[in-house]
């Protein structure tokens, strides 16, 4: 895009047309497919869709650029891949065969509504619409169940809402878009009982933001309740939202039936240098902590900001802020798009809501500077 082109001259660029609109979607995720530079050099605050600021791993970048020399080689060609499912399983400590790899989480959210197409789907809303979305298309009949009154998923309703035409339940832990986390314990309950009646898929991208990880994924529970399923990426915390990689962890049996059928060749789709990067990344846990507690500062700062302008945020425990618009009276989003800023906005039953992704701590200064004014107007 040339950079002496005019702010109205960009905002009716084709692809950009919905921002203008708002970005009212029921997910708020990244359904625009929007690039976090677009319109940096006219400055722009890209705060919609969720990105680690801090880039990619030091290890990752050097390995990423360490296995360039074996782009013209298909992946089970070059040897340092071969068994790149097998080191995720070590990883994650999962046995053989039951991690499946695919280009992002939305990839294998939306194989998944395509694999688990016999029966009803059970899950909350708001929700990341990925899944449920894809299930709609494909016919099936999606059951949504309103979070509670602090924004958490009403476990106890959906359970009850699971039927004998039920296969799968969804779960988004940490939330999206509401950003925030279930008990551990309760959720284990609920994916032990739930699981006896369908499939219990849970999208844990946003994991890596809370402490202990390890200890809250539902990762452990896979091999005892074979109808458990967990799906992660390395777009958020590892920064890798452009390389487009994510994976499913399985039960062995539950694994080769996907293998089989949807997900046959789904590492096919990883790039070579996708895959080197997420294995070096793996092992840069300073990396990790340094972004988790960089977005924790910020996080906390912009909501203490938000609250002194008395908007009460629901506590995040995301790269997200969540919050109430109360009565403001035009699109939200819109007006701030106006102010050169991007976040999120949207109706739901309960009134106006938006949400804001976490940047680097200049960033957050300077949307909560464009809040003040845009909250006054």
């Amino acid at each position: 895009m040339s950079a002496i082109i005019n702010r109205r001259d960009w905002l009716k660029t084709g692809s950009l047309a919905a921002l203008a609109l708002g970005f009212s979607s029921s997910s708020m995720g990244n359904e625009e497919g929007l690039l976090r530079n677009f319109g940096a050099n006219l400055g722009l605050l890209n705060l919609g869709s969720n990105e680690n600021p801090y880039g990619i791993s030091p290890k990752a970048k050097e390995a990423l650029l360490s296995i360039l020399g074996e782009s013209h080689r298909y992946q089970f060609n070059v040897p340092l891949l071969m068994n790149f499912e097998k080191e995720i399983g070590d990883y994650y400590k999962v046995g053989n065969k039951q991690v499946l790899a695919t280009a992002g989480s939305g990839d294998a959210l939306g194989k998944l509504a395509r694999h688990f197409n016999k029966g009803a789907l059970v899950t909350a809303t708001p929700t990341f619409a990925t899944l449920p979305n894809a299930a709609k298309k494909m016919g099936t009949k999606v059951i949504e169940v309103p979070l509670t009154a602090d924004k958490k998923h009403d476990l106890p309703a959906m359970l009850q809402a699971i039927d004998s035409n039920t296969q799968t339940v969804y779960i988004c832990n940490p939330a999206n878009p509401s950003s925030t986390v279930l008990p551990t314990q309760q959720l284990k309950d609920f994916c032990k009982e739930a699981s006896k009646k369908a499939v219990v898929i849970i999208d844990e991208a946003y994991i890596d933001f809370l402490d202990n990880p390890g200890q809250q994924s539902m990762i452990g529970l896979i091999d005892e309740h074979p109808n458990i399923v967990v799906v992660r990426t390395f777009s958020k915390i590892h920064a890798m939202a452009g390389l487009r990689i994510g994976f499913v962890v399985g039960h062995p049996s539950v694994t080769a039936a996907m293998r089989e059928g949807i997900f046959v060749n789904s590492q096919m789709a990883i790039s070579n240098p996708a895959m080197m990067a997420a294995l070096a990344s793996l092992k840069d846990e300073a990396h990790r902590e340094n972004c988790k507690q960089k977005n924790a500062a910020a996080r906390d700062y912009t909501i203490q900001s938000l609250k002194a302008l008395n908007i009460e945020a629901v506590p995040s425990y995301t790269n997200f802020i969540f919050f109430p618009l109360g009565k403001y009276p035009g699109d939200f989003a819109s007006d701030m798009l106006k102010k050169n800023a991007i976040v999120r906005s949207n109706i739901y039953p309960d009134g106006k809501w938006a949400r804001v992704s976490i940047g680097t701590m200049d960033e957050m200064q300077q949307f909560m500077g464009l809040m003040k004014s845009a909250w006054k107007s």
